[in-house]
């Protein structure tokens, strides 16, 4: 399958999770992505949380339970080690759907809910940093109606 090109940062849906249009940031320097998301709780071998962020007004307050999840840990760019809980979820992109591990996060702070990391992007896209909104933009495009 050929590679897309893929900008330094684009909208994407998670259809599982019934986000669409989401932000999200190309990181090549990530191994794995994530999502933001607080009030993290394991409670009865289910993990739930609450995808809401004023900042980001497409997260509406859904809460999420998993009941397949684990346990993941992720080194930060200063070699620091974080555990994190990672889940199965798809992400759309370029009309496509695929499987995606997510840890989980709080990213409050940051501009972009999602990072997008080698690991999903991996023999699929080819990152052209000089771009933004690629895939995002088609989706647009084709959604417009013509008259002809």
């Amino acid at each position: 399958m050929p590679k897309r090109i893929i900008g330094r940062t684009d909208k994407v849906d998670f259809p599982l999770l019934g986000l669409q249009d989401i932000d999200v940031k190309i990181d090549t320097g990530a191994y794995t992505s994530s999502i933001h998301c607080h009030n993290i709780v394991e409670a009865k071998d289910s993990l739930i949380c609450t995808f809401f962020d004023k900042k980001h007004p497409l997260y509406n307050g859904q809460v999420m339970t998993f009941s397949d999840y684990d346990i993941a840990a992720v080194r930060s760019s200063n070699g620091e080690i974080q555990y994190r809980y990672e889940v199965q979820s798809q992400i759309t992109v370029y009309g496509k759907t695929y499987k995606i591990s997510l840890t989980l996060t709080s990213r409050e702070d940051m501009r972009f809910p999602v990072l997008l990391g080698r690991k999903f992007l991996t023999n699929k896209f080819i990152v052209d940093t000089s771009l933004t909104d690629v895939s995002y933009n088609l989706k647009k495009n084709e959604s417009k109606d013509f008259i002809s």
